[in-house]
């Protein structure tokens, strides 16, 4: 039975991709709820029901009341059908119709909801360009999206468990206080006015309250897993009681907007209960006074006292799944601060895959200051023709890192424009352009995966043969064999840790080595790839650095200049500029910028200009 209530909405259900999501809290629901309309219908018919029911026994035990006063010698008689049909439909009939609501509220609708909330919220985020991750914390982005979704789901919960039975129940209490004498309604009205007054007040107050309190508590989680992540430093630095006085002021904040949060829920409580004693005394004691002047009947009293007694304890459930309903839109509204943000960095319309025929770059005056007026890069012009291996060099903040940035298309340039084979490179999907480079980075981190995930993640289709090939020509192979993790997997099912921290940086590298090796692009840059090798194992797999840049058009960056003397060209680069252009042999001659590197440099490494 659960099953077949649990398929009823499929979550990863196809949808359009968009890269201007809804940013408000109405629109973005009503586009994520779309596959759930018709549950919504049905389950909302179903709290109907379920409350006209729980109104209908109320009035019924008003009926027995009246049928007891008829004597007991005849009352079977007259009335034993219509017992057993109750009977019967209290058994059978009642556990149906609330089991179904049940069943759809948390078997289909809560669980599929926050999952296709959560989905599609990482799927949008994973859009976003590597400068949009640049610019906030990585534990404030991972807290939204984990905190948006049971937001959205309670929310929407709230709004069919307790906000449709509600709107029922109390539709129905009035008619049946009407049917019974109409006079009872006034004290009714005269509760339900201030209550519904109470009610928009609290609401007024929760949503930016929570919304305050979801935010500060987001800040905490970002300080937190950004001390996490630094731990090594945190360490190195002996920086325990910065760190902690750092998340002091987060959580402190935390606590103060939690504070004032709970305070409303203080202030509504404390005037439930003095209309709800209000409501009591009201209505109750009416109907005690018809029926002392004959006016009512005993039964009418008995539905009118269980009928208000059900309200006094159904007005607080009502108002906390109401300031619950509003606490969690404050949550999502929160989460839509990261999720609903436009994505920048697209595809042009009708972009192409990229066709590599050759494999030449072509750079024409590319300018890029990262919308500032000076750094990043000016005016850049160069050609890099198939095959063709070219050393990049600069001190640091030169722009190297910056070049290879637009290369990859991490950003839009601001002027000028990239070409391989002579296609712009805003023209082509953006994944075609990034499968056709391999890169090995100096900061090679790895995902805290199995060994094997992270060298097959540069060719997903790759057997075991192909994958161990990479790994014994990074020189990665013999080492792996000898991992063991905590869970006691070996060898390449071993699990790296966060960023690889299980490992040594030289481990690290060579498992990157291996990742960009079995990709086998066309393109390769490598930034700084072996800066974390000790000269033998670097000189071991020299060679297979040789092998593996054969036919293709290769970038390399270093500061250990040695490793890309041997390189077809070299191109230094100043202040964003490109100052010096050509073999390693001739710029020295030229007795410039590169010959006072060479010169300068001491154990192969470059230094910054004095």
């Amino acid at each position: 039975m659960f099953r077949f209530f649990e398929r009823l909405v499929d979550p990863y259900t196809p949808y359009k991709e968009t890269d201007t999501p809804p940013q408000r809290l109405v629109p973005f629901l009503r586009d994520y709820a779309r596959p759930f309309n018709a549950m919504f219908v049905v389950t909302a018919v179903l709290a109907a029901a379920v409350a006209a029911i729980e109104v209908w026994l109320i009035y019924y035990l008003g009926r027995l009341v009246d049928l007891l006063d008829t004597g007991r010698d005849t009352f079977w008689d007259a009335h034993g059908v219509e017992l057993i049909a109750v009977a019967v439909f209290i058994l059978l009939l009642r556990p149906i119709v609330q089991g179904a609501q049940v069943a759809l509220l948390n078997n289909t609708i809560l669980p599929n909801f926050t999952t296709l909330v959560r989905w599609r919220a990482h799927r949008q985020v994973l859009r976003q360009s590597v400068g949009w991750f640049e610019n906030d914390f990585a534990g404030r982005v991972a807290n939204r999206i984990m905190q948006t979704p049971p937001a959205a789901g309670e929310a929407i919960f709230q709004v069919f468990d307790a906000i449709a039975f509600a709107i029922a129940y109390l539709i129905g209490a009035v008619i049946l206080l009407g049917n019974s004498d109409s006079r009872l309604i006034l004290p009714m009205m005269l509760w339900l006015i201030p209550y519904l007054f109470l009610l928009r007040w609290t609401i007024r107050r929760i949503g930016p309250a929570s919304k305050s309190a979801s935010d500060a508590r987001s800040v905490v989680t970002g300080r937190v897993v950004d001390s996490y992540t630094n731990i090594h430093s945190v360490k190195m630095f002996a920086h325990h009681d910065r760190e902690v006085e750092y998340a002091k002021h987060a959580i402190e904040n935390a606590r103060t907007t939690f504070q004032r949060e709970m305070r409303l829920y203080s202030i509504m409580d404390i005037a439930l209960l003095v209309l709800n004693g209000g409501l009591i005394v009201g209505v109750v004691g009416y109907a005690i006074y018809l029926w002392l002047n004959g006016l009512a009947s005993g039964g009418v009293v008995a539905a009118a006292t269980a009928l208000t007694l059900r309200l006094n304890g159904m007005s607080g459930w009502i108002m906390w799944a109401v300031s619950n309903l509003f606490q969690n839109l404050g949550v999502v509204a929160e989460g839509l601060e990261t999720i609903g943000q436009r994505v920048q960095l697209v595809d042009s319309p009708g972009a192409e895959p990229l066709t590599i025929v050759q494999g030449e770059v072509r750079i024409d005056g590319l300018s890029h200051h990262y919308g500032r007026a000076a750094g990043g890069l000016d005016h850049i012009n160069l050609t890099i023709p198939p095959g063709q291996k070219v050393g990049l060099v600069g001190a640091s903040g030169a722009g190297k890192s910056s070049l290879i940035k637009l290369l990859l298309r991490f950003y839009d340039a601001e002027q000028g424009r990239i070409l391989i084979d002579g296609q712009d490179i805003r023209d082509v999907t953006q994944d075609s352009l990034r499968r056709a480079i391999g890169m090995v980075q100096q900061d090679s981190s790895l995902l805290h995966r199995s060994v094997r995930d992270n060298i097959v993640y540069g060719r997903p289709d790759a057997d075991e043969n192909a994958m161990i090939a990479a790994a014994r020509q990074a020189a990665a192979h013999d080492f792996i064999l000898t991992l063991e993790d905590s869970e006691g997997r070996r060898g390449y099912d071993a699990l790296v840790g966060e960023r690889g921290v299980k490992l040594s940086g030289g481990q690290r590298q060579r498992i990157a080595l291996a990742r960009v090796i079995l990709k086998d692009a066309p393109i390769l840059i490598l930034d700084e790839a072996t800066s974390a090798l000790d000269s033998e194992v670097e000189a071991s797999i020299q060679s297979s650095l040789v092998t593996m840049m054969q036919g293709k058009t290769v970038i390399a960056v270093a500061h250990r200049l040695s490793t890309i003397a041997r390189m077809d060209r070299i191109v230094v680069i100043h202040d964003g500029r490109i100052v010096e252009d050509g073999t390693h042999d001739s710029l020295l001659a030229q007795n410039g910028r590169y010959a006072q590197f060479w010169a300068r440099q001491s154990g192969g490494f470059l230094g910054d200009d004095t």
